[in-house]
C-alpha cells in the first residue's frame, strides 16, 4: 500500500531546503538499570513518558523475526523466549518502575492504565488453528498478569485514555489481512482504527467509505488521542480527521506521509514524510474543509544536529514528543509560528 512519493530529479532523490526549527533541551531518559536497553517508548494520557526496557540479549528475543529463503524477514508474533522486562513511567526526571516477568509478546508497544497497571501489546498477531494469539497483556501495579486479550494483527499505534479506554491504529497488513487473518476470520483491524473498552472489547470502529465522506483508512499513519477527542491522518489521501464522541469530521490535506500530528484549536502540526522529508515539520491552520499550510521546517536537535535515524515521535494533544535512546524532547505546536 505504501508508495514512494518523494521528489526526484534525473532519477535521484532531491531534498527541499527548508528553515530549521531547533528543539529545546531535552530531559534525560531515566533507565531503570544502567545496562538496560530501550525496547519501545510512548506517552501516556497524562503526558508522561512510558517505556519498556530489557537487557540487550532479551531485546533481541523481543524483536524476533523469521528469515525465509531469499532473505525476506517477517516479524514474529511471539518473542523467541519469555524474558524479563521493566516498564518505566517518567514525569520530569523521576520514574516509577514496574518489573515484568515472562513477557512473551514480540515487538511490544506499551501504555499506562488506571491504578498503576500496564498494557503491553504485540504489534503482530497470528490466527492459528485453535484461534488467534492473545497479543495484549495487562499487568497489575506489581507486574503480575491480570488479563490477556486479542487486539489483532498489524498494530501501528496504541494509546490509552485516563479512564482506561484503548485506541488502536492499524497499518495496511492489519487492515487487509495477513498472518492467517482474512482467511479464517476478518481482520480485527479492517476499519483501520478501533476503540476498545477498558475490558479490551471492541467498542467502536472507524466507519467505512460508505458511511464516511473522508474515505476509509488503508493505513493509520498518525494518531493523536486525548480524553476529549481523537485525531488521525491516514493513507491514502491523508485527510486530517477528528473523532469526537462517535462523530467524524475531516479536513482535506496536501501533506503526505506524516507519522505524527499535534493540534491546538485550529492549529495543526505534522511531522514526517516520505524519504528526505522524515524530519519535516509542517504547521497549518484548519479553515473550512481544508488545512492551509502556514509554515514548513526541518526539525533538528538542540545545537542543530539532525534527528537520529532511530527516533520515536508521538503526538499527544498539542505536544509533540521526540524520544531518542537518551533524551526526551517536547515541542508545543503553539510555540511554532507560521512563516
Amino acid at each position: 500500500m505504501k508508495g514512494w512519493k518523494g521528489r526526484r530529479r534525473n532519477g535521484k532523490q532531491t531534498v527541499r531546503r527548508l528553515p530549521t526549527w531547533e528543539l529545546d533541551e531535552g530531559v534525560p531518559v531515566v533507565r531503570p538499570d544502567r545496562c538496560d536497553v530501550l525496547v519501545s517508548a510512548s506517552v501516556g494520557p497524562a503526558g508522561d513518558l512510558v517505556a519498556l526496557w530489557s537487557t540487550g540479549q532479551d531485546e533481541a528475543a523481543l524483536r524476533s523475526v523469521t528469515t525465509q529463503p531469499g532473505w525476506a524477514s517477517f516479524p514474529d508474533p511471539t518473542a523467541a523466549r519469555p524474558v524479563a522486562a521493566r516498564v518505566s513511567r517518567q514525569a520530569g526526571n523521576i520514574a516509577d518502575v514496574t518489573p515484568l516477568t515472562g513477557l512473551t509478546v514480540a515487538h511490544p508497544l506499551v501504555q499506562p492504565l488506571p491504578q498503576g497497571r500496564v498494557l503491553v501489546v504485540g504489534a503482530r498477531c497470528r490466527w492459528r488453528a485453535d484461534g488467534p494469539d492473545r497479543n495484549a497483556v495487562v499487568y497489575d501495579s506489581d507486574g503480575h498478569v491480570e488479563a490477556r486479550a486479542t487486539l489483532g494483527d498489524g498494530i501501528e499505534h496504541v494509546f490509552t485514555t485516563t479512564s482506561g479506554e484503548v485506541w488502536v491504529g492499524y497499518f495496511d497488513e492489519g487492515v487487509y489481512g495477513n498472518y492467517g487473518w482474512g482467511d479464517a476470520a476478518p481482520p480485527m483491524g479492517n476499519s483501520g482504527l478501533v476503540r476498545f473498552s477498558p475490558q479490551l472489547e471492541p467498542a467502536w470502529r472507524f466507519p467505512s467509505h460508505v458511511d464516511n465522506e473522508w474515505d476509509a483508512i488503508d493505513d493509520c499513519y498518525a494518531l493523536n488521542v486525548t480524553d476529549d477527542a481523537v485525531w488521525t491522518c491516514y493513507y491514502s489521501d491523508f485527510p486530517i480527521v477528528q473523532i469526537r464522541g462517535d462523530s467524524v469530521t475531516g479536513w482535506r490535506n496536501q501533506v503526505t506521509g506524516a507519522r505524527a500530528l499535534v493540534l491546538s484549536g485550529t492549529r495543526v502540526g505534522l511531522l514526517g514524510g516520505y524519504g528526505p522529508d522524515r524530519d519535516r515539520f509542517v504547521v497549518g491552520e484548519l479553515a473550512g474543509q481544508a488545512m492551509r499550510v502556514v509554515g514548513e521546517y526541518r526539525l533538528v536537535l538542540p545545537g542543530g544536529g539532525p534527528l537520529p535515524a532511530h527516533v520515536t515521535v508521538i503526538g499527544r494533544g498539542a505536544v509533540l514528543h521526540v524520544v531518542t535512546a537518551d533524551y526526551w524532547y517536547q515541542l508545543s505546536v503553539d510555540g511554532v509560528p507560521g512563516q
